[in-house]
């Protein structure tokens, strides 16, 4: 009720109550019993109210959705009043009830799964196609926790991680030759919508294009080995007399070598990507592979003059592969040494702290321009689009360093200025660093 409504009120019951005063009063003075008439009049229009009062209590208690009662005065204003609110309301219910049932029309008609979840983790609602996709049950597994009908350790660790930054894509709980793409997305005081959608064919697609990758790797390696070996007799058995003969063996030689170069981290990338998280077993000694990859790193640097610095602190052991490790810090390394202008600083850094291991490369080269950052760790994507060979490289660099960091549970993060250098930095989980024999 708004202030103008209330002071009409006021202003009526105001008018009727001197009204009645002055029909009481004109009474009085006609009968000579004024205090009676007075008495008389406000008696009955209390017992009146407390009339109204009472129908209006019986039809609150127990008629509230019907219309309320009649009467006249100011309390049919009320009744009034209070029935054009029950129509609003009742209208705004049913376009409410219209836009609800469209909706769970619209989700029934997904191919794709949607559960609601709440703040405590229990499943809410579901669409038809989370039964198919999820085996969910209505109403048995209303109020369940998600993780007690999805048990896939991997869907466990990403619900409780709380992390939904990135999605998760795993086997089917229904039917393992299936995958599953989840996505969590938080809404409202702590609740969740989880969008569950089928890329069977996609992981297909995904699982011939590295077998095909893998394939053609392993049947261009031989005769690739073979085209080298017979470019370095040639080329050995040259006397100089003919300069442009050898200077087309020589250029032969640099592009066979390339593709052999190419094909390497094509069968490392394809490796990487099939197998396994790595296993705790190994310990790779941090240390003592940086100070190794400084002194080839200022061996490439050679006549361009870079200055390269190492800097350690803390707990240099860290659980993985050596041999994966090594290949991922020398890709950012010597990607710091091709590409920074001569004279250019580079730093190497590892230190440890709360978090985890942490490695650092950055120099003070051209740098990268922001549109870039997001696709650098793709497969074959170049900053210089024009793939100038002077620089060298294959494109897989940073892809193979992504998945070398994703098989130890780490993550790479790049920061870099146009003009004012580069940042490339891998973390790694506390669970990662190992302990030096005889600590505790």
């Amino acid at each position: 009720m708004n202030a103008n409504s209330s002071d009409t009120w006021i202003r009526t019951l105001l008018q009727k109550l001197f009204w009645l005063l002055l029909g009481c009063v004109l009474a009085g003075l006609l009968t000579g019993q004024l205090a009676w008439c007075l008495a008389l009049g406000m008696g009955l229009y209390l017992v009146w109210t407390l009339r109204q009062m009472l129908r209006f209590h019986h039809w609150l208690r127990h008629h509230p959705k019907q219309p309320p009662p009649e009467a006249r005065g100011i309390w049919g204003e009320i009744f009034d009043s209070i029935y054009h609110l029950q129509r609003n309301d009742a209208r705004m219910r049913t376009r409410m009830q219209s836009v609800i049932d469209r909706v769970q029309s619209s989700t029934a008609a997904l191919r794709d799964a949607v559960v609601m979840i709440d703040r405590k983790g229990d499943l809410e609602w579901w669409n038809p196609a989370a039964e198919q996709l999820l085996g969910l049950r209505a109403p048995d597994d209303s109020g369940q926790h998600v993780t007690n009908l999805i048990r896939d350790p991997r869907f466990v660790d990403y619900f409780e991680l709380q992390n939904y930054s990135e999605s998760l894509t795993i086997p089917s709980p229904v039917d393992e030759s299936h995958w599953l793409h989840y996505s969590i997305t938080r809404y409202g005081p702590g609740d969740r919508l989880m969008v569950v959608r089928d890329v069977t064919r996609l992981q297909h697609l995904e699982q011939m294009r590295r077998d095909f990758v893998a394939n053609v790797s392993h049947e261009l390696r031989t005769p690739l080995t073979v085209l080298v070996g017979y470019l370095e007799t040639l080329l050995d058995a040259d006397d100089g007399s003919q300069p442009r003969r050898q200077r087309a063996l020589q250029q032969m030689q640099q592009q066979a070598e390339r593709m052999q170069e190419l094909l390497r981290d094509l069968l490392l990338l394809s490796r990487l990507e099939s197998g396994n998280e790595t296993q705790q077993q190994e310990v790779f000694d941090v240390s003592s592979g940086l100070q190794g990859l400084a002194q080839d790193a200022r061996a490439l640097s050679a006549e361009r003059g870079h200055q390269i610095d190492l800097k350690i602190s803390g707990n240099t052991l860290l659980h993985g592969s050596q041999a994966e490790l090594q290949s991922a810090f020398s890709n950012l390394l010597f990607n710091a040494v091709k590409y920074t202008q001569n004279g250019g600083r580079i730093e190497m850094r590892w230190w440890q702290d709360e978090q985890g291991g942490h490695f650092e490369v950055s120099d003070n080269g051209p740098g990268i321009e922001e549109r870039h950052l997001p696709r650098l760790t793709e497969r074959f994507y170049r900053v210089d689009p024009s793939r100038n060979s002077a620089t060298g490289g294959t494109g897989l660099g940073l892809a193979i360093v992504k998945h070398v960091l994703l098989r130890h549970d780490g993550n790479l993060e790049i920061h870099s200025t146009l003009g004012k250098g580069s940042r490339f930095s891998c973390h790694f989980p506390a669970q990662r660093l190992a302990q030096a024999p005889g600590t505790y």
